[in-house]
């Protein structure tokens, strides 16, 4: 049967006490309703519209990149009810509609299939819960017969109906032409003063439309966050499952929760991952790659036997096998660090290529570079790529040893076998298997004696 489905993302969100729309606070570094664009992409619905209201604009223009969103306006937010009502004249009569929330991050594709497939011929389907404290939650109220017959929301329950612990999730599945009928009949005699869309479960039972009802495989695949302390627990349950999620693929991880997946991690077997690790964009781990404590890596690809010591941050770059980053080193956008090649401490690499088993052990910074194979670059090097307009290219060629304190004046080429003498500036390109010094002559003068402090008094 077709299918569309429908996001509520119109409210304030208020207990948030944010200047921005609830929907757009992030999870894992990705906003609440991208989450959930991103989970019904999976199940290729003909239609997904997004009821946007408070700050809709703002949701608007964040999403403006989801082509595939028809947008809404609840201009008055009235209820999920009359939210829904919005939609109603854009509905194919003929559809299934699954209705979820932009604030119910968690919900899982294969939930959602299932849901949608198991509704069925039962024209109504209800996703459920049973959870110890269900407080300020709706009730799913059941006849002797375990027939749904209607829900409740807390506010308007009885004392007997607050010991219900079975919860609605407010995700549904039904068949628009029941839509088109019940929702102009749905009226907001309730203690909010609102149009409830729970209150279609009990029209459905009144005109005998059967109800079914699922549950999702892991109960907090349904909630939401009304506050921060609340989104906050949804960051570590969802971190939670993608450290699960490794490790059963076979990464080792010293501290399951100090670690932070912000995208998406490709592992291979026996990583190990150390404590406080962020892992944003797309990163892809290969064998036995090690990453150290505090390191952040983002949008990076990662081969065999790498290691990457502590307080290291790889960014938008490629390490090969073998190769040896850090302590405390950076490796920005378009960088290639070749098998076995090593940057150490305090080393900063920029849109460079650093050759198979070349090697800047600390305290240098190699930009806009192409370094060859076997090459040594002493402590405090620089290559000087940018003239206050333009950035210049450094070329490096094999073997070339380069002693400390050293400054590469771009665009210049070292020929391969050269060496350039510590203190050296270089203007100049340097010549194959040549020494290239460029130091003042040292001198001495005799007697001297340093200034001494002058006294106050």
């Amino acid at each position: 049967m077709p299918l569309s489905i429908v996001i509520l993302a119109a409210g304030s969100g208020s207990r948030m006490n944010s200047q921005q729309p609830k929907v757009l606070h992030q999870l894992a570094g990705k906003a609440l309703i991208e989450h959930v664009l991103d989970t019904v992409a999976e199940l290729k619905a003909d239609n997904v519209f997004v009821i946007c209201g408070h700050q809709g604009e703002l949701v608007k223009t964040a999403m403006a990149h989801r082509n595939e969103v028809i947008w809404v306006v609840q201009k008055e937010q009235l209820g999920t009810g009359h939210a829904v009502q919005q939609v109603l004249p854009q509905l194919p009569v003929d559809h299934q509609v699954l209705i979820l929330y932009g604030d119910v991050p968690m919900i899982t594709s294969a939930t959602l299939q299932h849901f949608v497939k198991s509704t069925g011929k039962s024209q109504l389907g209800l996703l459920t819960a049973t959870v110890d404290n269900p407080s300020g939650l709706g009730r799913v109220i059941r006849d002797e017969y375990r027939q749904v017959t209607g829900i409740v929301e807390e506010r308007d329950a009885s004392d007997l109906q607050k010991q219900v612990q079975e919860i609605n999730s407010g995700i549904y599945c039904v068949y628009a032409k029941h839509l088109q009928d019940w929702l102009p009949q749905l009226n907001n005699q309730n203690s909010q003063g609102e149009y409830y869309l729970t209150d279609i479960v009990k029209m459905a039972r009144e005109h005998g439309v059967a109800i079914s009802v699922s549950r999702p495989k892991d109960v907090q695949e349904i909630y939401g966050a009304n506050t921060r302390a609340e989104l906050a627990k949804l960051e570590r349950c969802y971190q939670y499952w993608q450290a699960r999620d490794l490790m059963l693929a076979g990464v080792t991880m010293f501290d399951p929760a100090r670690v932070d997946i912000r995208g998406v991690v490709v592992p291979a077997q026996d990583c190990i991952v150390d404590v406080n690790v962020i892992f944003e964009g797309k990163v892809t781990l290969g064998k036995n790659a090690t990453i150290g404590p505090n390191c952040i890596i983002r949008d990076s690809f990662i081969e065999e036997d790498v290691v990457i010591e502590a307080n290291s941050v790889i960014d938008g770059a490629r390490l090969e096998a073998g190769c040896h980053i850090g302590p405390f080193a950076r490796i920005r956008p378009n960088s290639v660090i070749k098998t076995g090649a090593k940057v150490g401490n305090f080393v900063e690499v920029k849109k460079a290529t650093l050759g198979v088993g070349s090697k800047a052990n600390h305290l240098s910074y190699i930009g806009d570079a192409i370094v060859g194979a076997n090459v040594n670059i002493g402590a405090g090097v620089i290559t000087c790529n940018y003239d206050g307009a333009n950035k210049h290219q450094t070329v490096i060629e094999d073997e070339v040893f380069i002693g400390s304190d050293c400054q590469l004046v771009a665009p210049v080429t070292i020929a391969k076998g050269a060496t350039v003498g510590a203190g050296t500036t270089v203007t100049q390109d340097v010549p194959a298997d040549t020494l290239a010094l460029g130091r003042c002559r040292q001198s001495f003068v005799k007697g001297w004696r340093r200034p001494t402090k002058k006294s106050k008094g």
